[in-house]
């Protein structure tokens, strides 16, 4: 009988033991475990495209603090890709961003040499391409979603100025600081207008193109002809300097035009206080954290930063806060802006609104045969995070 107790005994103590250890690693307690996560940027603080991945990364440090050691590269030319991509291996990261579209063929191509390492690429479109990598994606925030309440904002502005006899209704005409001819930029700029026609159907575009993302003398020069030469009473930019902004805000106060601007990125309010509207930006902390809570955790990173694309890629928009808008300037803009942002922003959360859609037809400027009536949707983002929608509008958008 004592032998019973004591064989017992140890049965229920092997058993508790078993349930301890077996719990733990059934959990996934990977409270021991720390990653070292690495960052290419295109620029630095100074500029405002890689300033809101630095945002990111900082937040990175602060949610995940010793689970982490972060090593930034910071100015890196796309030519250069490659030194700084194997500099961060040799410093043994586990994880590596790569913040530019430009670096998309060397990430790709050092993923499928480094299995063990993860490479998230931001603004790509190969992470689905063959060869398909399970250690290489792609990552980006609906971006459409935050130009059209933009475009919002913009079309109660000029409906604004035209009840009040400021202008004229056949002068509701906007302008766009366009970097290159790219789906990533069409798509936005496509946006935009769609959201200013939604309040103002009148209303007419006017898109020059710099051929540069970050260059402050020629994206000011080009905001300058949109308002002088083609008449535009907003401008907006997909660029990545405060020219576009500081030209609207010298037409106003030293010239006195009637002229307004839309930012990208960041607030532009410090540099036109006086015809800032709002700016609208991806927020990549969101991701970024679940895909290093990912390796973490030995997981596949899309089983963590779960959105509706299949594969090794990611998107989200206002519904996971990938999306948001900054710097509405309540002093200038229309009435009601505030409200009628935060009822389009519940819209896309809720997926009630259709972007690319109307009585429009929009031709591919790369393939003249490729034609889109909007009649039919087009589903940007459906099948991958980066932009898709290639196509100018007929007649109502004008490309100089």
């Amino acid at each position: 009988m004592k032998n019973k107790y004591i064989t017992a005994s140890v049965t229920a103590l092997l058993c508790v033991a078993a349930m301890f250890f077996g719990k733990k690693f059934l959990l996934k307690d990977y409270s021991y475990k720390t990653i070292k996560v690495g960052f290419v940027y295109i620029g630095d603080a100074g500029n405002a495209y890689t300033n809101n991945f630095i945002r990111a990364q900082i937040e990175l440090e602060e949610a995940l603090k010793e689970k982490i050691q972060t090593v930034a590269k910071y100015n890196i030319l796309e030519s250069d890709c490659d030194n700084a991509i194997y500099d961060l291996i040799e410093k043994k990261c586990d994880l590596i961003f790569t913040t530019s579209y430009g670096y998309s063929q060397s990430a790709k191509r050092i993923a499928a040499e480094h299995p063990e390492i993860q490479f998230c690429q931001a603004t790509g479109d190969q992470a689905n391409v063959a060869p398909i990598l399970p250690n290489f994606h792609n990552f980006m925030g609906t971006i459409y979603q935050g130009r059209y309440t933009a475009g919002v904002v913009a079309g109660m502005k000029l409906l604004d100025l035209i009840s009040k006899g400021q202008i004229a209704r056949n002068r509701a005409k906007i302008g766009y600081v366009a970097a290159f001819p790219y789906a990533e930029v069409i798509s936005g700029y496509t946006a935009f207008f769609m959201g200013a026609r939604s309040v103002i159907p009148e209303a007419t575009m006017v898109v020059r193109y710099t051929d540069t993302w970050s260059n402050y003398v020629t994206e000011k020069k080009c905001a300058e002809k949109l308002i002088y030469q083609d008449g535009c009473v907003i401008v907006s930019q997909h660029s990545d300097t405060t020219g576009p902004a500081i030209a609207c805000e010298e037409a106003s106060s030293k010239r006195g035009k009637t002229v307004f601007h839309v930012g990208y990125n960041q607030s532009m309010i410090d540099v036109a206080p006086k015809t800032s509207l709002v700016s609208c930006r991806v927020n990549w902390a969101p991701y970024i954290i679940d895909a290093c809570k990912a390796v973490l955790q030995n997981k596949a990173i899309e089983s963590v930063a779960k959105t509706q694309i299949k594969g090794c890629d990611a998107t989200a928009g206002f519904e996971k806060n990938w999306i948001e808008m900054i710097g509405l300037n309540t002093l200038i803009a229309a009435p009601g802006s505030s409200e009628e942002m935060e009822k389009i922003i519940k819209q896309f959360k809720s997926n009630s609104i259709e972007v690319f859609k109307g009585n429009y037809i929009g031709e591919n400027p790369f393939d003249k045969n490729d034609i889109w009536d909007l009649r039919t949707p087009f589903p940007e983002n459906k099948s991958r995070s980066a932009p898709s929608f290639c196509y100018v509008l007929r007649d109502v958008i004008e490309i100089k």
